[in-house]
């Protein structure tokens, strides 16, 4: 469809495109009302599926299974976790109190093998800063990972039906015969299915499973599109959406370690929150994750999948050697390290200092993390100048890592976002693959790639982020 839309043309598919978010469920409660349902919005999204390159789509898609089973293996080595996170643990607080947690319950004896793993691998195709002048310069592009996701890995329900609107609005405008390059997206019914089969194998019918979720969260519409979707499969299923605070004050561990809350034995813990320093107010918030850690429950995720998600992790996995460690696939180690982008220690040694020199000469070249998730956290442009000097001669710096910018291919479309004017900016996408594996430290039992999520930002914004207010849901049209 040619960019710019005549104006009449574009307010007529506005209106519809608004009308059909709110009656098909991409929505938000609103800033104003961030805890309460009587008063919502649709949430951000791009009028139009926005472009991108059928081979990097596929293959991203094509290597989460091996992502899974990486990070599968990482989280159950209690050696590699130690080394290559204890510098970390020295200087910030919030992975030293996660480590805590990990080191007690792992003493006292873990009391529930079974792991169930939602993540989702985020992805941006790379352009190398060439500027792409003809259709077969697409053919240049590679794709490289920028982050993986182990813990809260939202959006999938949202992204779903944005991508069945993007269809529906294909074949308002006569292009139905496109539709094949809008990819289905089965993320909901996939990770749903995930959860009902860890549910299963926990053994017990009358067990409930538990969305441990913030207080304020305005993003609760794409849990609920989850738990329906749990329902569909299973009725049996009972859920219960309860905050840390609920959970610390109506549940117990009995004897055996079982969660009883409110009566009932939980089976599932599904973590919506507790990704982030600040959603552990009290210190009866870390005692309510440690009493889940010790619980026969099964966790989405558990202690130590939290901590295989840590930036640290994915830089000392870019390392020469460490993939082969735990993946013994000479194809699956390609497929994986042909996504890899550049990622540097700050650890307080030669190889640190060489990478601190080579931000401080060039800080536009490169992103400074800390070991957080959420959106929001990182650092670009002149702004790692002015961390890395503040940090240079401290234990801090080793509380970030250093990775290469990468420089995604932009284009044309429009964001519908509420109270805003809608009209052409230019845009950049970041796609976002889910996956489910269950399993034990030995033994897979299930490992799938699920679905997938494409956010899009316009260029003049660093961060994503759909929940954070700086991205909007999108769907990928192949090219």
């Amino acid at each position: 469809m040619p960019l710019p839309l005549k104006e009449d043309e574009l307010q007529g598919l506005v209106s519809m495109a608004k009308d059909w978010a709110l009656t098909h469920g991409i929505t938000m409660r609103t800033a104003d009302r961030p805890t309460s349902s009587e008063v919502t919005n649709y949430a951000p999204f791009l009028l139009l599926p926005s472009p991108f390159p059928e081979r990097l789509f596929h293959q991203a898609c094509a290597v989460q299974q091996d992502f899974n089973l990486l990070y599968h293996r990482v989280a159950h080595d209690h050696d590699f976790l130690q080394s290559t996170l204890q510098s970390v643990i020295k200087v910030d607080d919030y992975t030293k109190r996660l480590w805590e947690i990990y080191e007690t319950v792992r003493k006292e004896g873990i009391k529930q093998p079974v792991s169930l793993a939602i993540n989702r691998n985020d992805f941006m195709t790379d352009s190398q800063g060439r500027t792409l002048s003809t259709p077969e310069d697409v053919n240049t592009l590679g794709i490289k990972e920028i982050e993986f996701n182990t813990i809260a890995s939202g959006c999938a329900a949202l992204a779903t039906q944005v991508g069945i609107f993007h269809r529906f609005i294909f074949e308002r405008c006569g292009l139905k015969d496109k539709i094949n390059k809008l990819p289905a997206n089965t993320g909901v019914s996939d990770i749903a299915g995930g959860m009902v089969q860890a549910w299963e194998l926990y053994g017990n019918k009358e067990a409930v499973m538990l969305f441990l979720t913030e207080t304020v969260s305005r993003n609760i519409f794409d849990q609920r599109w989850l738990e329906w979707g749990i329902y569909e499969i299973n009725s049996k299923v009972k859920v219960l959406r309860r905050s840390f605070d609920q959970v610390y004050r109506k549940s117990q561990l009995t004897e055996d370690n079982k969660l009883i809350l409110e009566g009932h034995e939980v089976g599932v813990v599904y973590f919506r929150c507790g990704y982030s320093p600040n959603d552990y107010i009290t210190e009866e918030d870390w005692t309510t994750r440690l009493r889940i850690e010790r619980s026969t429950a099964i966790k989405c995720p558990n202690i130590y999948y939290h901590l295989a998600g840590a930036k640290k992790i994915q830089q000392e996995l870019g390392r020469p050697g460490v993939v082969e460690r735990f993946i013994q696939d000479s194809e699956a180690v390609k497929r994986i390290r042909a996504t890899f982008a550049g990622m540097y220690s700050l650890e307080r040694d030669a190889e640190g200092d060489a990478a601190v020199a080579m931000a401080m000469e060039n800080p536009f070249k490169y992103v400074l993390k800390p070991q957080r998730e959420g959106g929001g956290n990182n650092y670009f442009g002149e702004d790692v100048r002015k961390v890395l000097r503040r940090v240079l001669d401290s234990d801090e710096r080793m509380a970030y890592i250093l990775m290469e910018r990468i420089h995604p291919v932009p284009f044309q479309n429009y964001v519908l976002r509420a109270e805003s004017p809608v009209q052409p900016n230019t845009m950049l996408s970041e796609l976002g693959v889910f996956g489910v594996l269950i399993g034990t430290s030995d033994h897979i039992i299930t490992n799938k790639q699920c679905g997938h999520l494409l956010r899009t930002k316009t260029s003049d914004i660093n961060e994503g982020g759909v929940a954070t207010g700086t991205s909007a849901l999108d769907s990928p049209y192949l090219v």
